[in-house]
């Protein structure tokens, strides 16, 4: 079987970073797991999930901290053990900055290439990611631009995924690919 690539999407506290831990963990199958942090220290909120995130994960996975080159920091790794990159969304927001761009250059350069590392890469990829387009349309165009940014990426993410799967109240729902307990 071919390393798979296993997206988990979900809202805020959905469940979707601890089903991520879990099957990173289950293909380390007793090894190491890289994990790749997006977030950003600086507010004391995040700064306290990142705490709790990095508690919840053993000590000896290797962190690798994400700027806006995520194929570089893929490249960090070694690529026969899992990857996990948490989380996809935050990545794109340093992508978009505090501008409102167009998003098709940020969709064919660095989105591109960071999917192109992800596919390439040997072993196996779990990426968590937050679902933000079921909600209400934004009214600033800031905020329209990252909603989009983020629906195109995850439809292409997803489109090359082995598994996609959506977390509700902690519950995973298979969208693509094998069931998982």
């Amino acid at each position: 079987m071919a390393s798979p690539l296993i997206l988990a999407l979900g809202g805020t506290r959905s469940g979707k970073s601890r089903f991520g831990l879990a099957a990173a963990t289950r293909l380390a199958k007793g090894g190491r797991v890289w994990f790749l942090a997006t977030a950003w220290p600086g507010d004391p909120e995040l700064d306290d999930r990142i705490a709790r995130h990095r508690a919840e994960r053993p000590l000896s996975w290797p962190t690798v901290e994400v700027g806006a080159d995520l194929a570089a920091s893929l490249a960090e790794t070694d690529p026969d053990e899992p990857a996990l990159i948490d989380g996809f969304t935050l990545w794109l927001s340093t992508l978009l900055g505090d501008d409102v761009p167009a998003i098709d250059p940020i969709l064919d350069g660095p989105v591109a290439a960071g999917l192109a590392a992800i596919v390439d890469r040997p072993g196996p990829v779990i990426v968590v990611s937050d679902e933000v387009g079921s909600g209400i349309v934004p009214m600033h165009p800031g905020a329209r631009a990252y909603r989009d940014l983020v629906g195109i990426a995850h439809q292409r993410l997803a489109g090359v995924a082995d598994e996609v799967h959506l977390l509700v109240a902690g519950i995973p729902m298979t969208l693509k690919g094998r069931t998982r307990p």
